[in-house]
């Protein structure tokens, strides 16, 4: 994307990332306050990694807008703007920051520490973002918001983003020679 110009390329590698996405979306498990536990966030953290900064951001754009228009790419098949004004809104919001915040580790991942500092970060706005506005739309209080929607989620959250990560590693070293990508 260099010069402000898109390429077929990137095209077709910011398509594959948001169906990518669409399809983990389905891999979901009810839980007890509304919040599933979903493959979204491994899917975020790929777009980040695989695609960068400014892919990985578009792709999660187009997601959620996809989401929004009503097609049937969120959890469970669904789609429609009221999920992303609903309690669990606030992650699918956040996607796209999320996806861009780890793009930039990746992009300074050279420098010690830094992917994982960008990893934890973006993965730190998508609970902040999404728990405020569960606290909001939900009247709950952070911890309340804090126990639905990040304390579950922990562990799985850490296995999630290390496998998306080595995965994205990889793909990125390849992909990125085959494409220019930096």
């Amino acid at each position: 994307m260099q010069n402000s110009k898109i390429s077929t390329q990137d095209i077709c590698s910011i398509a594959i990332m948001t169906a990518i996405t669409a399809v983990m979306a389905q891999i979901s498990i009810p839980m007890p306050m509304g919040v599933p536990m979903t493959m979204q966030t491994f899917a975020v953290t790929l777009a980040g990694v695989v695609l960068g900064a400014k892919r990985g951001a578009i792709s999660m754009i187009i997601y959620v807008l996809l989401g929004a228009i009503g097609a049937p790419v969120l959890a469970g098949f669904s789609g429609g703007f009221q999920h992303l004004i609903g309690p669990t809104g606030g992650f699918l919001l956040s996607f796209p920051i999320m996806a861009y915040l780890i793009g930039v580790g990746t992009k300074l991942r050279k420098q010690k520490g830094m992917f994982v500092l960008f990893l934890i970060l973006g993965t730190a706005v998508n609970y902040t973002v999404g728990v405020l506005m569960f606290c909001i739309l939900m009247k709950a209080s952070v911890w309340t918001g804090f126990t639905a929607c990040v304390l579950p989620f922990l562990p799985t959250a850490v296995i999630k983003a290390a496998a998306a990560s080595i995965l994205g590693l990889k793909l990125h070293v390849r992909l990125g020679e085959a494409l220019q990508w930096t």
